[in-house]
């Protein structure tokens, strides 16, 4: 794996949205090709990364441009409305970032963020299939006998973005049974990623397996985890305006390509009596109510990306449940508005549009498959138990 040779730095909001949108356009040119192919998009990736904009969170003082949640949101979900699983690629990228700010030594914050800044690429072992449930961990950290280390042993999967890291934070058990986050060199001995992600969406996310075989980390890389939610931080919130925002790209590409497609090849149905689909009325009262639940999911990802921003600046129990409940709204409604848009797209466009060749079924099945990271009916309960009962949230990557 190579590292950029060169990467640019971004100094500004204003500019990540700009060259976000720009890569967008060149991202979404071959994605029905990449997906209907499973090609895994590594040239992509070196773009991605040579453009600077998987250093936009880091803080300024550490010479990043600090950008606004409302900012890496909406950079977020400019890319996977180009390409899905370039959208989630980097998600677990910034959510590292974010643990790294809240928990991480002075050292490891310079050490971990240059490297960040230069290019590289840390990607995800957090999940593990077959424990009691879906937050249980088992893989273990060990004291090394022969050094000032640990070893890591255990197996993960869902590791969207292990396969193109540089970096592989991974959710380890010490000896104390306390969760800690360990960022293993993607190259260490002992360490094998693996490419057996077959999920029917997101299929170029890499979301496959990470096996560690009695990895070597150093004490350096590794850095609390379970304290992250042991207290009120942002970190919850964080992890999951990213998953908004993957979801709200999807369901604009799936808005847009149907859009386009009624424009430009649908046929009116009979009964509609008129010479052109765009002018059915029964079409235009569903783009009608499509365009509004779109408008809506998009004004409260920004707007949750205002509370986010807040927490972040001032962090106690009232801006953290605030911001966990504002997200919440905004997962809630791009997770049905990305389904939607994705089905109701073949009910406007009609037959045609089912035709491999024009990958339309891409953006159902990438919402389908990304909308189960948290189930969206536990969203709702949070939201209605905060408002009903003044409920704080509890403290979770999945609130």
């Amino acid at each position: 794996m190579t590292l950029s040779h060169h990467v640019a730095v971004i100094t500004s909001d204003e500019q990540a949205v700009i060259v976000a949108t720009d890569l967008a356009e060149d991202f979404k040119r071959d994605s029905a090709l990449r997906d209907r192919e499973r090609r895994l998009p590594h040239p992509e990736l070196e773009v991605f990364s040579r453009s600077g904009l998987w250093g936009i969170s880091v803080p300024k003082e550490y010479g990043g441009a600090g950008v606004s949640n409302v900012t890496l949101a909406k950079v977020i979900a400019l890319i996977a409305q180009a390409d899905g699983s370039l959208g989630q690629i980097p998600q677990n990228h910034f959510y590292a970032l974010e643990v790294l700010r809240v928990n991480g030594s002075e050292e490891q914050k310079k050490r971990l963020y240059a490297e960040v800044l230069a290019g590289q690429r840390f990607g995800n072992a957090l999940a593990e299939l077959g424990t009691k449930t879906a937050h249980d961990r088992v893989t273990s950290l060990t004291r090394d006998g022969d050094g000032d280390g640990y070893r890591i042993n255990g197996r993960k999967f869902y590791a969207t973005g292990a396969i193109y890291a540089q970096r592989i934070p991974t959710s380890v058990v010490d000896e104390n049974g306390v969760q800690q986050l360990a960022f293993a060199p993607h190259n260490a001995k002992g360490l094998t990623v693996i490419d057996d992600w077959s999920g029917f969406g997101q299929r170029t996310t890499g979301s496959g397996s990470v096996v560690f075989e009695d990895v070597y980390v150093a004490a350096e890389d590794v850095i609390p985890f379970q304290s992250a939610f042991e207290r009120p931080t942002p970190v919850g919130p964080l992890a999951q305006i990213l998953h908004a925002a993957i979801d709200t790209g999807i369901a604009r590409a799936a808005y847009e390509d149907a859009l386009h497609f009624v424009r430009t090849k649908t046929r009116p149905w009979i009964d509609a009596t008129h010479e052109k689909a765009t002018d059915d009325p029964l079409t235009l009262k569903s783009f009608g109510h499509l365009s509004i639940r779109l408008h809506a999911a998009e004004a409260l990802l920004e707007r949750s990306g205002e509370f986010l921003d807040k927490a972040q600046a001032d962090t106690n129990a009232e801006t953290v449940a605030a911001a966990s409940i504002a997200v919440a709204e905004a997962r809630a409604i791009s997770t049905e508005i990305s389904l939607a848009a994705g089905s109701t797209l073949f009910e406007l466009a009609g037959s045609q549009a089912t035709l491999i060749e024009h990958g339309l079924d891409r953006h159902w099945r990438n919402a389908r498959v990304h909308t189960l990271h948290d189930p969206v009916r536990w969203k709702y309960h949070a939201v209605g138990n905060y408002y009903l009962n003044d409920e704080n949230p509890p403290l979770r990557g999945t609130l």
